[in-house]
């Protein structure tokens, strides 16, 4: 019986986890290949794949991003393939399994929670005598005289982890493991209890064997993985366990990055310090769920959350400068309105996280949060991904301002392309972070920007028009005309133009052929200071001199712009000393021991006067 496990990843660079834990059980038993396409893929390419390989039982596995997706292929491969049978898994169907049995007539089977045994057992009834009611974990169809009616087993007990095989052996993967984000699992389960999220609905926690672990993760880098994300919903939850890995993974990383789920306010203080004194830079990557700091909220939700622990530890992870952190906020939840997503996040963004991702509230089905939605009067969408339209709390027209923040948020902090700029404007300009992104969110989207393009200069030139056109009335809100006016009133133009050239420059690796600023610098001045680089570099630092560079070599492959202030003094202590300036040098040149040039500045302060710069 030739059997295909088959999903739509949201990305090429994804890969299921899930369908190699069913291969890794019953491949031996059955043949079975596994076929993983994306929700990009046209619906027809899809089918015509599938329908090569002559399945006999196709079964895919179905989640909140690939359910809609995924039913037209259904559609498609029930008209083709009469015969074939469809089974359907993961945590998308495993719930109000009534509704997706009567809504997807073309699927005989569901499989429910976990996967491995019971899909094993249904493949061996499709294959045997068809005893059906036999098999714990499933929803089928048994046919009556006049109707077929929808059968839903009792549920299977849970596996001991330690008795299954192992998903990351397959000789096929090796090729791609390079180029493809890795799913790893070193436990099932979750302890807490948050009425959001599936994991709250199973009890308990269950882990695979210490050394069997290791040995998975030893092959996986010996065969040439460069990304291996843990999927294990608090992977500090047991602190030795979590270190022994660390440990384990510090010693044979050998250039592979791995990336984590953690519970930041239970991190032990132990655990923090060996990371900080013997992590690698840049191997280990901590996504930190904070969804909200309004204790309402929280409670509301059956959270647990200490906030001045889970702020003891960003702060300690990002002052070793070891690890990259990535803090997740949800808007919506019950009991917060927008002006207190607004404090939650500025309380978030304080911390400075090198990743904030603004979602916004999915009423997941079989979730504590959906059954309760009319307590808390939420309406949200029908189909996946039942992402919430409002509340009592935060209408629509909240949710939609917001979205504005994350548009915006992502564009610019999330991809690192002006950090100086933005800091200068979040800490000294804005009222708060929350304003900054909100106010410029209100413009982006007034100036029909969302319904276009945009390459790296756009990106700077429309930060720059919402800058200038400072303190425009938003005609929309009082207290966001405040926010402008009182930015308006703040905002020094020499500084933030200042930053904004320096983050510029910095973000190419070679010399730009344009800038989105008119360059004023007469040409002969420009020549001179050329000239003047190539003649006394120690002018400008030792380490400049000691390139020793030509001015042709300069021309090549350096650019120079001149800067109202002292860069080098702002960028050092915050000082804005306008009586002296900065001639700004980025150079675009190879580094010892790098094939691939980058930007690198260099700083000439000068005295103000025009006298003082002549040459």
């Amino acid at each position: 019986m030739k059997v295909v496990l088959s999903t739509l990843n949201a990305k090429f660079i994804h890969t299921s986890l899930a369908l190699r834990c069913l291969k890794a059980y019953s491949g031996d038993r059955f043949d079975m290949e596994i076929a993983e396409y994306t929700i990009k893929d046209p619906a027809m390419n899809i089918v015509s794949d599938i329908f090569s390989r002559n399945p006999d039982v196709v079964g895919f596995s179905c989640y909140i991003w690939n359910i809609e997706e995924t039913i037209t292929v259904i559609n498609m491969l029930r008209k083709i393939k009469p015969g074939l049978k469809i089974v359907l898994g993961g945590p998308e169907v495993s719930y109000d399994m009534d509704y997706w049995m009567d809504r997807l007539q073309e699927v005989d089977f569901i499989v429910i929670g976990e996967g491995e045994e019971t899909f094993h057992h249904l493949l061996t009834e499709i294959e045997g005598d068809g005893k059906y009611h036999m098999v714990f974990g499933i929803a089928y169809r048994k046919q009556r005289e006049d109707h077929a009616e929808v059968i839903i087993n009792p549920p299977r007990p849970k596996l001991s982890l330690n008795e299954l095989p192992s998903p990351h052996r397959f000789e096929e993967d090796i090729p791609h493991l390079a180029s493809r984000v890795v799913y790893f699992e070193t436990s099932r389960g979750c302890p807490f209890s948050c009425q959001f999220c599936l994991s709250s609905i199973e009890v308990g926690v269950r882990y695979y064997d210490m050394e069997r672990t290791k040995a998975d993760i030893l092959y996986l880098i010996d065969s040439g993985a460069k990304l291996i994300k843990f999927v294990d919903r608090t992977f500090n939850i047991k602190r030795d366990y979590a270190l022994e890995i660390f440990n384990f993974l510090i010693e044979n990383h050998r250039g592979c990055v791995f990336q984590f789920e953690i519970t930041a306010d239970i991190m032990r203080p132990e655990v923090l310090d060996y990371l900080a004194e013997h992590a690698p830079p840049g191997i280990f990557r901590f996504e930190i769920g904070v969804q909200s700091t309004n204790d309402p909220t929280n409670e509301a939700v059956q959270r647990r959350q200490n906030w001045s622990k889970l702020v003891r530890t960003v702060t300690k992870v990002k002052e070793s400068g070891k690890i990259d952190q990535h803090l997740d906020l949800i808007a919506g939840l019950p009991l917060e309105n927008y002006d207190t997503f607004r404090g939650t996040f500025n309380d978030v963004f304080e911390l400075r996280p090198e990743e904030l991702q603004l979602g916004f509230l999915k009423m997941l089905r079989g979730t504590g949060l959906r059954r309760e939605a009319d307590k808390w009067g939420y309406i949200y969408m029908d189909r996946s991904p039942y992402e919430m339209l409002g509340n009592d709390l935060m209408p629509f027209g909240d949710i939609v301002r917001i979205k504005r923040v994350e548009d915006v948020l992502e564009k610019y902090w999330n991809a690192h392309r002006m950090d100086h700029t933005l800091l200068y404007l979040v800490d000294r300009v804005f009222p708060s972070p929350f304003d900054f992104f909100q106010s410029f969110g209100d413009f982006w989207e007034r100036s029909g920007w969302q319904k276009i393009g945009h390459q790296l200069e756009d990106l700077f030139s429309r930060l720059w028009a919402f800058l200038v056109s400072l303190p425009i009335s938003a005609d929309e809100d009082v207290a966001i005309d405040q926010v402008l006016s009182t930015a308006g009133a703040r905002l020094d133009a020499d500084v933030v133009l200042g930053l904004m050239k320096y983050d510029y420059f910095l973000n190419h690796n070679y010399k730009p052929r344009k800038t989105w600023w008119e360059f004023t610098m007469d040409k002969s001045v420009w020549s001179s200071w050329m000239r003047r680089l190539a003649e006394r570099p120690g002018d400008v630092s030792d380490e400049f001199a000691a390139l020793a560079l030509n001015e042709k070599e300069l021309h090549k492959h350096a650019v120079i712009e001149k800067l109202p202030f002292d860069l080098a003094a702002f960028l050092a202590n915050g000082e804005v000393n306008k009586e002296r300036h900065t001639l700004l040098v980025v150079l675009y040149a190879l580094e010892a021991g790098s094939n691939k040039p980058k930007p690198r500045p260099f700083m000439l302060t000068v005295e103000a006067e025009t006298k003082a710069l002549s040459l």
